[in-house]
């Protein structure tokens, strides 16, 4: 029987999906154990596999493929409608950009990273500046290039490449309220706190070896899969590797194994997501995840709405003791607590506060869209990011290092990336209270590290839903409505003003 045009859809991508995921297992190489000297080598291994998805991608025989299947769409089964619809999605923003500039982008993020780390150890701009330069000046160019292919602006574009749909109009239409009710909420917080006596300090010595055992002993009670993961380290946290092969990393501090635990119960937020994607759609688009505002939900749902609860923080205390083998007063459960709900504007967006956290965002949105647009030289760059961060939160910035060349997003050619952050933030605090209003043990099971009934939730209304619907589609059937502020703004009162808060 001869297959039809749909069904070799199918193996065309996932095909394709299997050299995409050749390409993040490198790219997780490249980020934690490759040698520096290796960089070179590794630019071209990358640039070839993306100029390989590119061309099976932009390939005439798949595009007539899908007018084939789209003229046979009422035979679909409705899942096989909406991979089809992906697929189109996919292609569309594949086909508007020329294959040599795949491949430059390819090499050019790939060597930006790599000087990026030097530069950012020794707070070294100058050495970044041509490489960055080479990278936005990319990237504008395929911002342009998708945005004309999709009758829609340059930025956009690359928010699309992110969030499907995602458009600076919905990005602004949250982010202006933000904008102008965080002054005030930050300052109210502090000034809340600052009648009580600060949490005590995390002082010691903590071996990496005890984090990592306490780490991953959170990680399996949250659910992640070690036999379809893993953990490692890397200069910048990232989720990453392939499918089934799902690679999260974090850094430790000697010092204080707080920041890192954190970053890992962050990350298996992540993971959780790409493990529990739906196995029957596998290395097809509508099985992948829906954009990186869900993702991030997902990450920041199992951080700070779940971790940071009290409930969990009762069930961590204890751990922290056996793993260190020694008991400290600061390791308290209510000490944790307020040690991991304490409000100070810092320098580091990754160690922020969920309060000021949308402030660091807040500044990158407004930056990255200037450099694509023109109006920021990336010369320009650390004395526009220093002037943000001195309006937004009154800091200031002492050296690069804290300031601009702080994130790999740039350098790695994440443009678009991080309004997903904070719009992240916002539906993460919008699920963990549909969620907790649905099963009564979600919050009963946080106190005793049992993450089944929340993870299970999650499972039926985001993971195995895959990319089969529009986000807010998959929001507003989660919750009873699309995103809005509601949900975080009362989970920011209630936590950190004590407005509302539960008997």
């Amino acid at each position: 029987m001869t297959e039809t045009a749909y069904a070799c859809l199918e193996r065309d991508f996932a095909r394709i999906a299997v050299l995409e995921d050749a390409a993040g297992i490198l790219g997780w190489d490249a980020r934690t154990a490759m040698p520096l000297g290796a960089a070179e080598g590794r630019a071209e291994q990358l640039a070839a596999l993306r100029g390989l998805v590119h061309e099976a991608l932009t390939a005439e025989p798949l595009a007539d493929r899908l007018d084939e299947a789209e003229a046979q769409r009422g035979a679909l089964e409705p899942w096989q409608a909406a991979n089809l619809r992906e697929m189109r999605r996919t292609r569309l923003h594949a086909a508007a950009v020329p294959r040599d500039l795949v491949v430059a982008r390819a090499r050019a993020t790939s060597r930006a990273e790599i000087v990026w780390r030097e530069a950012r150890r020794t707070s070294d701009f100058p050495l970044l500046r041509p490489h960055l330069e080479d990278v936005v000046g990319l990237q504008r160019a395929i911002g342009q290039a998708k945005g004309a292919a999709l009758g829609i602006p340059a930025y956009d574009a690359l928010l699309d490449q992110y969030d499907p749909g995602l458009r600076q109009s919905r990005v602004d239409a949250l982010f202006g309220p933000l904008r102008r009710l965080l002054p005030d909420l930050i300052g109210q917080v502090r000034e809340h706190q600052a009648r009580s006596a600060p949490p005590r300090p995390i002082a010691g010595d903590f071996p990496v070896a005890a984090q990592r055992a306490l780490a991953e002993t959170v990680m399996r009670a949250a659910g992640f899969d070690f036999a379809r993961g893993r953990l490692d380290v890397s200069l910048h946290p990232f989720c990453g590797g392939a499918t089934g092969d799902v690679r999260i990393t974090t850094r430790y501090d000697g010092t204080d194994f707080t920041r890192a635990l954190m970053g890992v119960l962050h990350e298996t937020g992540h993971a959780l997501y790409e493990q529990g994607r739906p196995a029957a759609w596998q290395r097809q688009p509508v099985g992948r995840a829906r954009g990186m505002t869900l993702h991030e939900s997902q990450s920041l749902l199992i951080e700070m709405q779940a971790c940071r609860s009290r409930e969990f923080l009762g069930f961590l205390a204890p751990l922290i003791g056996h793993h260190f083998g020694r008991e400290d007063p600061a390791w308290s459960s209510e000490n944790l607590y307020r040690l991991y709900t304490r409000v100070a504007p810092g320098l580091i967006r990754v160690d922020a506060d969920e309060v000021t956290y949308p402030a660091h965002i807040l500044l990158r949105y407004d930056l990255e869209r200037a450099m694509i647009a023109g109006d920021l030289a990336v010369a320009d760059l650390p004395g526009a990011f220093a002037a943000g961060m001195k309006d937004l939160l009154g800091l200031t910035v002492g050296d690069d290092a804290d300031g601009c060349l702080q994130d790999i997003h740039w350098p790695s050619g994440g443009w678009g990336y991080f309004p997903t952050y904070t719009l992240g933030a916002v539906t993460a605090a919008q699920l963990f209270a549909a969620a907790c209003e649905a099963e009564a043990e979600i919050r009963p099971g946080l106190a005793r590290g049992d993450f089944a009934p929340l993870v299970g939730w999650l499972r039926t209304h985001i993971h195995a839903v895959g990319s089969s619907r529009e986000t807010d589609e998959i929001v507003a059937a989660a919750t009873g409505k699309p995103t809005d502020l509601d949900a975080f703004l009362a989970h920011l009162r209630r936590r950190y003003l004590g407005e509302g808060e539960r008997p």
